[in-house]
């Protein structure tokens, strides 16, 4: 996402941008389209073709680059938000409130900084 947000070009081809950041292509290919599900990229295609970004890098929130990457996701399993899965100990468990802190704390730190934060340094 830095890539395409610094790119002068608009459109980055993904050879260009695997080259560019030492990742395998067929690597960066599935968190593409994991960014394209997610509204966070768009591609041309043909000769000219490749991705870009969506938005401005400035209306682009890391914390939903993240979701789109990783998914929602908890610190601790009983916070990852899976409804099958039932804490044995969360009825007298000491800790949970301290972790949900924790996890607010980072997404609302995520979701403060946008891409355009990232390419100013």
């Amino acid at each position: 996402m830095v890539c395409l947000a610094k790119s002068k070009t608009k459109i980055c081809p993904l050879k260009e941008i695997s080259k560019k950041e030492g990742l395998s292509f067929d690597y960066l290919e599935k968190i593409v389209s994991k960014l394209k599900k997610a509204g966070l990229v768009n591609s041309k295609k043909g000769s000219q073709g490749g991705y870009f970004l969506a938005e401005k890098p400035a209306r682009i929130k890391i914390g939903k680059i993240i979701l789109a990457l990783e998914g929602k996701g908890g610190l601790v399993k009983c916070l990852a938000g899976e409804k099958k899965y039932r804490c044995p100990l969360a009825r007298k468990c000491l800790t949970r409130g301290f972790w949900q802190k924790i996890q607010s704390s980072i997404e609302k730190t995520l979701n403060s900084i946008t891409l355009a934060d990232l390419i100013k340094k």
